[in-house]
């Protein structure tokens, strides 16, 4: 992979499989402690603890939008216009990252702030990507 736009979409879907992934790990230990059955997890974590609750939503954040921003890194690839991605895939990967770190460690109000930042540093970039992609080429 020598674009930083495959790069970056493969860290995109690695991201979201290393938080399902830890996700299920966590689950398997309350599991196996007797904490919970197996058939008693809720999709949303809501009656585990309030870290993994956290967990959830912010693997379902990347699962949401993946869509979007894959899906745009996919169509620079496959149109090759990576010209118009490279620059910013690795700033889109770095406010993804963040996003999902924030949101694990806190839900006070300048967590929510720093969160929804990262998320805005995303669409903005989607935008410009939307823009270019859509213009001649």
């Amino acid at each position: 992979m020598s674009h930083p736009t495959a790069l970056v979409l493969a860290a995109l879907c690695g991201w979201a499989l290393l938080l399902l992934v830890l996700m299920e790990l966590l689950r398997v230990a309350w599991v196996a402690r007797g904490r919970l059955a197996p058939n008693e997890f809720r999709p949303d974590n809501a009656n585990l603890s309030p870290f993994m609750q956290r967990l959830a939503r912010a693997h379902a954040n990347c699962i949401e939008g993946l869509p979007v921003f894959g899906g745009l890194l996919l169509l620079a690839l496959v149109t090759q216009r990576t010209a118009l991605t490279d620059p910013l895939a690795p700033w889109l990967l770095g406010a993804r990252v963040t996003q999902s770190c924030v949101h694990l460690v806190s839900t006070s109000v300048p967590a929510v702030n720093l969160r929804f930042a990262a998320f805005c540093v995303q669409l903005a970039i989607a935008l410009v990507w939307v823009w270019g992609l859509l213009m001649p080429g």
